[in-house]
């Protein structure tokens, strides 16, 4: 397994929620990539980097949370808004 196995993007389908950014790093390879996750269940975006680490390990990745945001995904409208911060972990660069 390796960043190729990994979803650049993992969220919710609609709503409003938190999401975090990754750094993801292969660590045979030494490749790296960012990827997104985003669950309207967690009410802390540590808790959706608890949810995503078991998976990026799996694969044989180094990871860090680089920043986290909220995201506003309207599916009928076709809509994504990425915007805010995290305490925790700071902002993300809501442009990756």
């Amino acid at each position: 397994m390796g960043l190729t196995d990994i979803e650049d993007v993992d969220i919710d389908p609609e709503g409003r929620f938190k999401y975090i950014l990754i750094k993801t790093i292969d660590k045979q390879s030494k490749e790296s990539k960012f990827v997104v996750r985003g669950y309207a269940d967690c009410d802390y975006h540590a808790d959706i980097y608890d949810r995503a680490s078991p998976s990026l390990d799996k694969a044989g990745c180094k990871h860090k949370c680089v920043g986290g945001g909220r995201i506003l995904r309207d599916k009928d409208n076709k809509t994504v808004s990425v915007f805010g911060y995290s305490q925790g972990f700071g902002k993300a660069d809501h442009s990756v």
